[in-house]
């Protein structure tokens, strides 16, 4: 199933935060969503996701609307994880992430053998066993970071949308998050995510979305998209390139001074 964005426009306040955005998400792919902040990226993963409807355009989903599939179905078929990580429910974080399979029984239905394991598939791909048994108020952020991402991976869904899955996580952790979209992605599974690190981006993304007030100015392979003019222009900074280990390394370096560059 593809998800097609047409000619999209989200206005929030009487201003686009998503300005005739047309890009094409395909199945296998890991995709990062990227820009500065305010860029329009919640917004449009929200209109993706179905959670909010476009001011103009369409988003279909192997060629369907939302209203053709069904909320229900689309439920089991993508799975959503908000940009937030704030979570003190006082449920066990084992129980929050069996929330991720609601969609997939009918209502009054008892949790079946086959969610048991999809919570504990789950959790493993998370690393968030260890505090699978600890209620979400007793979890760091991080941890509750990890608790919601695997509630998310517990749907088993055909896509997976993710904004900024990594952004309360040390980095050993970041690293084993990027490892395991990379892998659901070679599994066939579409996963779209939200990052600020380039680093992460680059290394870790088959195809980069760049956006800048509210429109994509770049959408390709990483190398494709992390130029110096793109960064320039989307982020105001210069970047430093290397290679470790044969894979790339990219990072802001310089904050770009914009009364300089108008003096030059």
């Amino acid at each position: 199933m593809e998800i097609a964005a047409e000619n999209l426009t989200v206005r929030l306040g009487g201003v686009a935060r998503v300005d005739r955005v047309s890009l094409i998400l395909r199945p296998g792919e890991l995709v990062g969503l990227i820009g500065p902040n305010g860029a329009g990226k919640t917004t449009l993963f929200r209109a993706l996701a179905g959670l909010r409807e476009p001011d103009e355009g369409a988003v279909r989903y192997g060629g369907r609307t939302l209203a053709d599939i069904g909320r229900r179905t689309m439920a089991r078929r993508l799975a959503y994880l908000e940009q937030t990580s704030e979570a003190h429910w006082p449920l066990r974080a084992d129980h929050v992430v069996g929330l991720g399979r609601l969609p997939h029984r009918r209502f009054g239905r008892a949790a079946a053998a086959g969610d048991a394991a999809a919570v504990d598939r789950a959790l493993r791909a998370a690393d968030a066993c260890a505090f699978r048994e600890r209620p979400m108020s007793a979890l760091s952020g991080g941890e509750r970071a990890r608790v919601l991402l695997a509630r998310a991976l517990a749907v088993e869904s055909e896509w997976l949308l993710a904004d900024e899955p990594v952004a309360a996580l040390d980095p050993a952790h970041q690293l084993g998050v990027m490892e395991r979209l990379h892998e659901a992605a070679r599994r066939g599974i579409g996963v779209v995510v939200v990052l600020h690190d380039l680093t992460l981006a680059s290394r870790f993304c088959d195809r980069l979305v760049l956006m800048a007030g509210g429109r994509v100015i770049g959408d390709g392979a990483p190398a494709a998209v992390l130029t110096d003019s793109a960064a320039a222009a989307a982020y105001g900074v210069t970047l430093a390139r290397a290679v470790a280990h044969g894979e790339p390394l990219v990072a802001p370096w310089r904050r770009i001074d914009p009364h300089l560059e108008r003096n030059r």
